[in-house]
């Protein structure tokens, strides 16, 4: 659920008053994380710190490998490194786990698995050819696969004493 300017301000503010950021939580049912994230970044930026965060930098292998490497060996908060690079705490705990199961900290855009290949022109007369051949041996493919299921639903017809239909 999104909040809000006023109310992070309102929260914040509570908090600052003196109530207890995890009463606080529970009665307004927040993740305390996000709400300690909210006192944070007010602390640090003031009401610009509320405002909602648009992506405005994508970290490289390096960074990344930077900030899990500050998390695992100086002990670092995942709330301070948050504050300090200006990068949500889920989007660290993710980069920890791709780490800890020797996963790939590279952003790899995958391919939709719908998606058709990309085509590309065939260099030569051969290619084409060939080309032209797995496409011929695909339809040929797909209309016995049709006259198949068409006899098999005749058959069905036949079979239980229906005239088959026409189209």
């Amino acid at each position: 659920m999104k909040h809000t300017l006023e109310e992070k301000r309102d929260i914040v503010r509570q908090i600052k008053r003196g109530r207890p950021l995890s009463s606080l939580c529970k009665a307004l049912h927040l993740d305390h994380h996000m709400v300690r994230d909210w006192l944070l970044r007010y602390e640090k930026y003031g009401d610009q710190g509320l405002r909602i965060r648009t992506p405005k930098y994508h970290f490289n292998t390096q960074e990344k490998e930077r900030i899990i490497w500050e998390h695992t060996k100086k002990r670092i908060s995942l709330q301070e490194l948050s504050l300090r690079y200006d990068v949500d705490r889920s989007t660290i705990k993710s980069w920890l786990r791709k780490a800890r199961t020797g996963g790939s900290l590279y952003r790899i855009k995958q391919p939709s698995p719908m998606a058709r290949p990309k085509k590309k022109e065939p260099q030569t007369e051969l290619e084409r050819l060939q080309a032209e051949n797995l496409r011929l041996r695909a339809e040929n493919a797909l209309l016995k696969k049709v006259k198949a299921l068409v006899e098999e639903k005749k058959a069905r017809a036949r079979e239980n004493g229906q005239k088959p239909s026409t189209n």
